[in-house]
């Protein structure tokens, strides 16, 4: 979820490397789709340093705006008003997160699926109500979902939903999209040493002044796990243990299963590690929803 104020903290701490001369770790971090984003980057380029985080945040904000299931007049809570079996175009950001999405639902033959907006909806109504929704409303939700019922058409840059009450929801993967769009952005004024964190997302590109990779924490259960080693590349941690709700004894993850519709009910927790952040995000969940 945006948030219309936005706080930035920077952090610097001055590192000398020998025969490198000086170098500096910048921090900064902004709240941004209901978590911290954090940039940490190596440079001797403070004002290059803040430029780069600028427009990163930017590239971020610009993909919420467009693929957030919260914010209501984004462009992909729109779709959900559109008349099924007819083509509606696209804009050029959200069109390529939507083929990704649908490439990552391809490839887990459905374990992350973007079209589950119904069943995302009705999870929330049951946390909020504590009570599980009823046969026929689950049953109608059900239908509505599925990656073989959204139709992308790459050339005219436009999607149909094949059947009626479809909802669209990228929260499985819009966080790793993002995360990787800021890293571009780095990249793009030649700062690689960086790294990016989202919630349960980690993006790293080459790694900080005097090592040989970027060691990053991760935590799936209450016990920490050892430090990853990353170059590259991207983590994400999935699993229930900050969202479920619980109704008559029994706890289900924010985690829905497509078979279902609803919470998965088996503790489960994935670390995907992959070379883009889009694809561990989406990995995680379809880890998790393994048959």
């Amino acid at each position: 979820m945006t948030s219309r104020r936005h706080t930035l903290k920077l952090v610097v701490a001055a590192v000398l490397f020998p025969g490198r001369g000086t170098a500096a770790s910048f921090s900064t971090e902004r709240p941004l789709m209901g978590t911290l984003f954090k940039i940490t980057s190596h440079t001797a380029d403070h004002p290059l340093f803040k430029i780069a985080s600028s427009e990163a945040f930017a590239a971020a904000e610009k993909i919420n705006s467009v693929a957030s299931d919260y914010i209501a007049d984004s462009e992909l809570l729109s779709f959900s008003k559109l008349s099924h079996g007819k083509p509606h175009p696209v804009s050029e950001t959200l069109f390529p997160l939507l083929l990704q999405a649908r490439h990552f639902a391809e490839e887990t033959e459905g374990r992350f699926d973007p079209t589950l907006g119904p069943l995302t909806k009705l999870w929330r109504e049951s946390r909020r109500r504590q009570s599980l929704p009823g046969p026929d409303v689950l049953a109608a939700a059900l239908a509505a979902s599925g990656y073989g019922k959204l139709f992308l058409d790459g050339k005219a840059r436009t999607l149909v939903f094949s059947v009626p009450g479809m909802r669209l929801d990228l929260g499985g993967i819009a966080k790793g999209q993002a995360a990787d769009a800021m890293l571009e952005v780095f990249r793009k004024h030649g700062l690689t040493r960086t790294s990016i964190t989202c919630g349960g997302d980690v993006r790293v590109g080459d790694p900080p002044p005097g090592k040989d990779h970027w060691s990053i924490s991760v935590r799936t259960t209450c016990e920490p796990k050892q430090p990853l080693k990353l170059v590259n590349s991207a983590v994400s941690t999935s699993g229930d243990l900050h969202q479920f709700v619980e109704i008559e004894g029994t706890r289900f993850s924010h985690i829905i299963d497509p078979e279902t519709g609803l919470g998965l009910t088996e503790p489960r927790t994935a670390i995907i590690i992959a070379s883009n952040a889009a694809e561990s995000d989406a990995l995680a969940t379809a880890a998790c929803v393994r048959s």
